[in-house]
């Protein structure tokens, strides 16, 4: 069931957008860290890599308060608003929205000026739809777990990075 669903949302961006094989840019591994949950390897400008569970019912990205500090200081986050919403558990919570610079999913798929949710604490970091909304159309598949990614752009190197 489950397959058949993954085919059919990629024949969908197929036919509403006139896509081809070649304009997935991106396969990123997903790992499984039990009860159906999946991570991808990540970095955030600014901060460096991040275990990032991906989570295609989320709105937002979310970030915590520990990741947004360092980011402020690098002037790599912008406040945006405040949004209050309701969380899976019923609980009403309101939360800053920033405007992160870059962040990169996996090895090659670089998106910027994605909006992240900041939680609380040191709580884990989410990769939800307003980041998964730059590299769409994108496919989640099962099996084997992984995340195919489009409109990936290359990261533009800065000054103070080194040569490959």
């Amino acid at each position: 069931m489950i397959k058949y669903a993954a085919v059919l949302a990629a024949l969908g961006a197929l036919w509403t957008g006139n896509l081809y094989a070649g304009d997935f840019d991106s396969n990123v591994p997903m790992r499984d860290k039990g009860a159906e949950t999946y991570y991808v390897d990540g970095e955030i400008h600014g901060v460096g890599p991040v275990d990032l569970m991906v989570d295609t019912g989320a709105g937002y990205m979310t970030i915590n308060e520990e990741t947004l500090g360092i980011l402020r200081d690098s002037g790599d986050a912008t406040f945006v608003k405040d949004l209050t919403g309701i969380l899976a558990n019923g609980t009403t919570m309101t939360v800053p929205i920033y405007r992160i610079a870059e962040i990169r999913i996996g090895a090659s798929c670089t998106l910027r000026d994605v909006e992240a949710a900041v939680f609380p604490g040191k709580t884990r970091q989410i990769l939800g739809l307003s980041a998964l909304r730059h590299a769409a159309p994108f496919i989640f598949s099962m099996n084997p777990p992984k995340l195919v990614l489009s409109n990936c752009t290359e990261r533009v190197a800065e000054a103070g990075d080194k040569a490959s």
